[in-house]
């Protein structure tokens, strides 16, 4: 047994990887990831980018679709496969855990984080086109994105919302999760089959909070550097234990119904001067999911810690979030700073793909529009 299989049997915390590439499917580098103790995959533009860049793996495929359809929509059908296949490598997991895990997440377009109907319009297509129960189709955490959120809940489709980075938010996020189930139970529906995670990134708050500390200057805010990320996420747990209790939540789970469970996201440690597992030793916990890229989950299986950590100084956290505030930081603009950023981020990504995309089918003469 691995530290990863001892996270889920000993914390109720389901460890997931932050990656996938159709080499890892192939060599079964991914199949031996689930021997190890992963129990799902998270995608994302830039990882997406990333793999059919880096690789000649694509090539023969991108060389057929393109004779067919738009650059576009190449990247679609290779996006698509490479989800396909790792959802069939997970499906045994879902299985055996009842629906609790083997999950796969894809995202729609990040040219539609400000556009509601056009999310909602896709989200449902992507749902159609993969007809398979343990895909998480992704749904970014913006104001446009809330009601997109709240329709496909309501339409009992299984949704990974991205991007979220405050509290504020993450309120919104889980109330669009209740009330959406309760639209679905209205209409008839099996809540016992709707899953959701809500996706609360994590170390970009703090690369974020010490830079504004670090303008601070003063010896009062060096001391708080490094720990706003984690005191953040804490109380963002302490929210999900509030809200997914009482008799308006007990009456849908008397229903079947899940909790949306918050996945921790952005967890590898960006500052060098941070141990390497600050985001993942510190967040550990019943219903919770970190998903972790490659050097972070080899990481935690050679020197992690397994103890539930997730809920233990909570005063502390709410004490340091109002010493930044005391200083002038101010975390409802860290968190609006940074959605926009991640929101840009995932944008530059998916364009820059699709360019080098266009790019190759021009080299072989067979450009298309994207």
């Amino acid at each position: 047994m691995t530290r990863l299989h001892q996270l889920y049997s000993d914390t109720g915390q389901s460890p997931w990887l932050d990656n996938l590439s159709r080499d890892a499917i192939r060599d079964g580098r991914l199949a031996n990831m689930v021997d190890q103790g992963i129990r799902g995959v998270t995608s994302n533009p830039t990882i997406f980018q990333k793999a059919m860049t880096g690789t000649d793996v694509y090539s023969a495929d991108f060389a057929r679709l393109i004779k067919t359809g738009s650059v576009e929509q190449a990247f679609w059908e290779m996006a698509s496969a490479d989800v396909t296949a790792a959802l069939e490598i997970f499906h045994p997991l879902y299985e055996q855990g009842g629906g609790s895990d083997g999950f796969v997440s894809l995202e729609v377009s990040p040219r539609l984080a400000y556009d509601t109907e056009g999310t909602t319009r896709d989200a449902r297509e992507l749902h159609k086109q993969i007809a398979m129960p343990n895909l998480l189709v992704k749904i970014p955490a913006t104001e446009a994105g809330i009601p997109a959120i709240r329709q496909m809940i309501s339409e009992g489709r299984n949704i990974n919302v991205t991007l979220i980075f405050s509290l504020e938010r993450y309120g919104d996020v889980i109330e669009a999760y209740i009330s959406g189930l309760e639209e679905f139970s209205k209409t008839g529906g099996d809540l016992s089959r709707v899953h959701s995670v809500a996706s609360f990134f994590v170390s970009r708050v703090d690369t974020e909070v010490d830079r504004r500390l670090e303008r601070i200057g003063a010896p009062e805010a060096t001391a708080l550097q490094g720990k706003a990320a984690v005191a953040q996420a804490k109380l963002a747990y302490q929210l999900f234990t509030e809200r997914f209790s009482g008799p308006r939540w007990q009456a849908l789970a008397d229903k079947g119904a899940h909790v949306q469970r918050p996945l921790w996201a952005s967890t590898s440690t960006k500052n060098p001067a941070y141990p390497d597992l600050l985001y993942v030793d510190s967040l550990i916990g019943p219903d919770t999911v970190n998903t972790m890229p490659d050097a972070t989950v080899a990481a935690f299986l050679d020197h992690g810690t397994v103890a539930r950590t997730v809920d233990d100084d909570g005063d502390s956290a709410k004490e340091h979030l109002e010493a930044l505030a005391a200083l002038g930081v101010d975390m409802a603009n860290v968190s609006s700073q940074l959605e926009e950023e991640g929101v840009a981020a995932f944008s530059k990504s998916y364009d820059e793909l699709l360019q080098a995309l266009e790019d190759k089918a021009n080299e072989h003469g067979a450009g298309s529009a994207s």
